[in-house]
């Protein structure tokens, strides 16, 4: 059997397409609403990172930290360097140093 040919005798010769001839193929077809619903899937999600975080993390002490190692990462800066951080700040690049975004 050619490979050209109609797969099953009998078999129409025009073109197929999701199973159906050309012939019975509608024009355009209408849109499908597709919704998923990902809340159960988030809650799991954010139970695996508490679990992961464990029992004794501390947030606002994870800011503290964060807040000293980039007060220990600027400090020191020579003139020129203090410039160009106070340009990247400005532009919003950088944060602004400080700030107390961790309570005391």
């Amino acid at each position: 059997m050619s490979s050209h040919g109609p797969e099953h005798p009998g078999a129409p010769d025009e073109p197929v397409a999701a199973g159906r001839p050309a012939a019975d193929r509608p024009e355009t077809q209408a849109p499908v609403d597709f919704a998923v619903d990902l809340t159960s899937h988030e809650m799991l999600r954010r139970t695996h990172v508490m679990a992961a975080l464990g029992p004794d993390w501390d947030p606002v002490a994870a800011l503290r930290g964060e807040e000293e190692a980039t007060e220990l990462l600027y400090s020191g800066l020579s003139a020129e360097q203090q410039r160009i951080h106070d340009d990247l700040v400005a532009a919003g690049v950088l944060p602004g140093r400080g700030g107390g975004r961790a309570a005391p």
